[in-house]
């Protein structure tokens, strides 16, 4: 890039989140450290996407920008982001989106909400998927870039001694996510000994309400209903024999990677995107399930972890953030020109191959997924 006096600068990124906040997903904190010492970038403010000469917006959660809790206010986000993505069109800016759902966890709220969802769609010049089951809307070209771990982000955190048949979900408490399902099956578990931990803050009442209610009829239950943060999440997750994720879409998941790299196995539906994750770090970490999930999916996954060592663990060097900070890179130069115009030097399907070959699963951990 240049300014104008012709002087080489940084090419400048725009991330569409805000923070750092406590609350800002870790995937995208880590993303910006990684490339914090190679371009100029910069988390998400109004006035940075309306005013900043920057090359590059990159989109994570595009419902997530212009969600607010009054209509009036989300009706506002949505006009500015279709300036935003207005700005980006006149000025060849290029715009790349990391698909981290094949859609959004909730309902759209409204038609407004979903035309800005799909010119977000079309504004895109390239993608980035977190597996390589993501298909993506329109013509633009996509790049597989898989997930980082968490090891070093949760390095610095005192961890727990497994639970004998202990089982944890702790998150963000989204309905997709089944919990509902977990509590049922769990309550038919006749195993004394067993225990389920749910801990996280719940986006309704009426989640929260269902978990309190299984709570009071069961003592082995466990609740922690709040936003967890780092200290409690590493607590409640090293605690857990087995990490439960029953959710009823699985296509990209950060938790089950969270757990992993705390060094917990999971329980997760099968699909392909979970056979690949179970080839990649070990099929002894990646419990799978078909059909509903019932008490005897879950007596048969507590024992067949139960032999797993206390020094085991699952294999996840294929998840090194400096081959993902280096795969975005080439991404961001190759949209740059892309948008420009200009025949980009374009990056692999699968940027990383060149440190590594992989196949595995995204995210959804914190209050941004």
């Amino acid at each position: 890039m240049g300014d104008e006096d012709g002087r080489a600068r940084p090419l400048r990124v725009l991330q569409s989140v805000r923070g750092p906040r406590p609350t800002t997903n870790p995937y995208v904190v880590q993303l910006m450290r990684g490339l914090a010492g190679h371009v100029e970038v910069r988390a998400f403010t109004w006035s940075a996407a309306l005013l900043w000469r920057y090359d590059v917006l990159h989109v994570h959660w595009p419902e997530v920008v212009v969600e607010r809790r009054h209509p009036l206010r989300r009706l506002a986000a949505v006009a500015a982001l279709h300036l935003v993505l207005l700005r980006c069109s006149l000025r060849r800016t290029a715009v790349v989106r990391t698909a981290h759902n094949l859609r959004p966890h909730e309902e759209v709220p409204d038609r407004a909400t979903a035309g800005v969802l799909r010119a977000c769609d079309r504004a895109t010049t390239w993608w980035i998927r977190l597996n390589d089951g993501t298909s993506t809307p329109g013509g633009a070209p996509a790049t597989t870039v898989r997930h980082g771990h968490y090891v070093d982000w949760f390095a610095g955190h005192p961890t727990e001694p497994a639970v004998t048949g202990r089982l944890v979900s702790v998150g963000l408490l989204r309905p997709y996510k089944g919990v509902d399902e977990l509590l049922s099956a769990f309550a038919a578990l006749d195993d004394a000994e067993a225990s389920l931990v749910v801990a996280g803050r719940p986006v309704t009442e009426a989640v929260a309400a269902q978990v309190r209610t299984a709570a009071a009829q069961d003592p082995r239950v466990v609740t922690d209903l709040r936003h967890v943060d780092d200290a409690d999440l590493v607590r409640w997750t090293t605690s857990a024999s087995l990490v439960a994720l029953p959710y009823r879409q699985m296509h990209n998941s950060g938790a089950a990677l969270l757990a992993l790299s705390l060094g917990r196995p999971v329980l997760v539906p099968a699909n392909p995107v979970t056979d690949a994750l179970a080839a990649e770090v070990g099929p002894a970490w990646v419990r799978r399930f078909t059909g509903p999930l019932t008490a005897d999916v879950l007596r048969t996954a507590l024992a067949d972890v139960a032999g797993l060592s206390d020094t085991a663990v699952p294999d996840l060097s294929a998840r090194d953030w400096g081959a993902g900070t280096r795969a975005h890179l080439e991404v961001y130069r190759a949209a740059v020109g892309r948008a420009r115009g200009r025949a980009p030097g374009r990056p692999p399907v699968h940027a990383t191959e060149a440190v590594r070959p992989t196949v595995g699963a995204g995210h959804d951990t914190r209050e941004n997924a």
